[in-house]
């Protein structure tokens, strides 16, 4: 991954089977403060390759805000909770931001101050 600022925040993506506990998974999220926020969205059609086959299923887009500091702890449980063998982790600079949105989304992952 490039290099971010530790502080900077940072929307990831991922997605779940459409019958997932996507809501515990995002709580779980929540409650480690490895993320300030969690939306699961609803259920969606996917189109994708895999394993050699265009493969299309129901699934849920998961949008997960928090810090730069939390992407190696965040995409390290994410693997140990996701269901599937390569889960999506993609990464999305925030180029800005109300400053009280993005000092309360500062304050909510991490050690506590």
């Amino acid at each position: 991954m490039s290099a971010l600022v530790p502080h900077e925040p940072v929307i990831v993506l991922t997605t779940l089977a459409a019958d997932a506990d996507a809501a515990a998974l995002a709580r779980t999220l929540v409650d480690e403060r490895l993320a300030a926020c969690v939306n699961v969205l609803p259920p969606m059609t996917s189109i994708y390759r895999w394993e050699g086959r265009v493969q299309e299923d129901r699934e849920q887009q998961l949008v997960i805000k928090t810090a730069a500091s939390q992407l190696g702890p965040l995409e390290a449980r994410l693997r140990e909770l996701h269901p599937y063998e390569i889960p999506e982790f993609l990464v999305l600079t925030v180029a800005d931001g109300s400053e009280a949105y993005l000092g309360w989304l500062g304050d909510s992952v991490g050690t506590p101050r």
